[in-house]
Order: structure tokens, then sequence, then C-alpha cells
């Protein structure tokens, strides 16, 4: 068996997700618990994913599902395409997460003649980690200093963003930012000790912008 690459996994979701489209499932007949759906398709990936690659799975401890590649997988629901993850710093805001992200997002449907339930998967996307920061704070950041911006302006713009960090720590971001500016993000990231990601935005834009590839 090969080792697992970026460009391997990119190829294989699409397969996998065309296949599973087409599947009934009994065990997820009646489920409303996103949690459950999500936990079926990632051990179903691995599996396809399995029988021909060699890789790393994560674990808790290691806070992503594929550690050495760098990316983390998410499965959400085209109704609220949305997850959480892991809060390190407020930076990640600004610069991203630090890490890629691969989103699946399905549409479940119960078939109660049969009693299976089918997941459609209507989207697929694969976010690099230069994109995975919060598309409204990068934007602003960078008008700022298209206009001309400096120090002050930009620590300003920060605080007003409430972005969970005292005021010796906006300084020292803002100090950042000056000079090393961050790139446009498409993720829409709140403000928690627990992000909560939402990806319409980025969806719409898969394909269209470089660091965001659909899948499908």
């Amino acid at each position: 068996m090969k080792d697992l690459t970026v460009n391997d996994m990119k190829l294989e979701a699409g397969t996998f997700l065309r296949t599973l489209s087409r599947r009934g499932i009994e065990s997820l007949f009646g489920v409303t618990d996103g949690k459950a759906v999500g936990t079926y398709v990632e051990h179903e990936f691995h599996a396809h994913l399995e029988s021909d690659y060699n890789y790393v799975t994560g674990s808790s401890a290691r806070g992503i599902d594929f550690p050495t590649l760098g990316v983390d997988l998410k499965v959400t629901s085209s109704r609220q395409p949305q997850s959480s993850c892991p809060y390190r710093s407020a930076e990640q805001k600004v610069y991203g997460l630090g890490y890629h992200l691969m989103v699946f997002v399905y549409d479940k449907q119960d078939d109660t003649s049969t009693e299976l339930a089918y997941l459609n998967f209507v989207n697929a996307v694969y976010v690099e980690d230069k994109r995975t920061a919060d598309f409204q704070t990068t934007r602003g950041i960078m008008n700022i200093l298209d206009n001309g911006a400096n120090l002050d302006d930009i620590d300003a713009f920060l605080q007003e963003r409430n972005l969970l960090l005292d005021d010796v720590g906006c300084r020292m971001l803002a100090e950042r930012i000056v000079e090393d500016p961050p790139q446009q993000g498409y993720v829409t990231m709140s403000n928690a000790y627990q992000w909560r990601l939402a990806y319409t935005r980025t969806i719409s834009i898969a394909g269209k912008v470089d660091g965001v590839d659909s899948l499908l």
C-alpha cells in the first residue's frame, strides 16, 4: 500500500461520497443526531482509505483526524453547515486554524418504506489552512491596511472585534499584523472558547478562489 497524500485524499473523497450517497443505511434510519451521522461517515471514510493507503489516524490527543497531513474532517448537515473545533488562540481568527479542513455536507432522507436512511452529499470542500481564518475579520484588516492603516488603527480594529484578548494581547497581535498581513479567510468563526465554524460562504466560493477546492 502507498502512503496517503493530501491529493490522494481529495480524489478519494469524491469517489467515496458518490458511492455513499447511493447506499441505504439501516443504522441511521430515524437518527436525528448530527454527531452520530458524522461519526458514521468518518468511520466509513477511514475504512475506505485504509484498504489502499498507509496513514496515521487522529485521536483526541492529536486533535485532528489526519495529523500527519494536517487535515481535520468535518461532516455537517446542509440545513445548517457548521461545526465546532477547539479554541487555541485569538490569532486563529486572523491567521487560520493552523491546519486544513475537509468538509462533507449531506442532506439526510429516511425512506419509511424500506426503513433505510440515505445521505445525499451535496457539497464537499477542502480549505487550505491559510484560508481557514474568519472572513469578516480578515476582510476588515485587509481593507484598512489597503487604506494606509498604522499600528494604532489595527489595534483599534481588533478591540472592536472583541477577540477575547486583553489590551496587551491586542497590541501584540496588531504588531504581528503590520509585519505579516493575513490572507483572506473564508470561514465564519464565532467568538467563543470553542470556535463555532460556519461554512455557507466557504461552500459558495469553493472552486472559485485559491485555497478552497470543491471535491464533488
